[in-house]
């Protein structure tokens, strides 16, 4: 994409973002950027409820749903007032970008996303989908089979992304991490008594 909207960059400045977030929290990035680790981490800053987009996304037995069923799934966890919802989910990230009003992009490295994708497949999540059973063998072959799709979508999915959200997400302030420092600089650097700015 090109002009104005083709960096993260220059989306948040032009975002006009500050160091507080709103009520409905977007958090994006390449798998193994840390979305899940940043949201749990936000929630205990702000107590806002924290929505693990993997989790509501799997049907019974590990079958995915159909687009339609998938966005009408998303519509009815983000009907709240206030969430963090993590998860790459870029086809629908127009669906999420609608609700919120606060963006946090984790634009990571992509071989250090591939490398914490390596090391967690060697530990089984502490929460699975409803209905779905995992070995610890499948989990490491999906995680490996993982770190080699981020090399190949590590260009595509955030390019991606930028463009949803300069189309979608122009109300929203965006705050651009690339660096685990960042993002613990972030967490520590949001007050908990004034964390959330109120959209009302």
């Amino acid at each position: 994409m090109r002009g104005p909207a083709g960096t993260w960059t220059t989306l948040a400045l032009m975002s006009e973002s500050r160091l507080a977030i709103g009520r409905r929290v977007v958090v994006t990035g390449l798998a193994g950027s840390g979305k899940s680790t940043l949201a749990v981490a936000l929630a205990a800053k702000t107590g806002l409820p924290v929505i693990h987009l993997d989790l509501a996304f799997w049907k019974p037995g590990w079958v995915a749903p159909s687009e339609t069923e998938w966005r009408e799934k998303q519509r009815v966890v983000l009907a709240g007032d206030a969430w963090i919802a993590d998860g790459n989910y870029h086809e629908t990230l127009d669906l999420r970008l609608e609700r919120a009003d606060t963006l946090i992009v984790l634009d990571m490295p992509w071989w250090l996303c591939s490398w914490r994708t390596l090391l967690r497949g060697f530990r089984m999540p502490g929460e699975f989908p409803e209905g779905c059973d995992y070995s610890a063998c499948a989990r490491w072959l999906d995680e490996w089979r993982l770190a080699g799709r981020i090399w190949q979508k590590r260009r595509s999915e955030p390019e991606r992304e930028r463009e949803v959200t300069s189309q979608y997400g122009q109300h929203v302030a965006v705050h651009v991490l690339r660096s685990t420092r960042a993002v613990s600089d972030f967490v520590d650097g949001l007050d908990a008594g004034r964390a959330i700015v109120d959209d009302g």
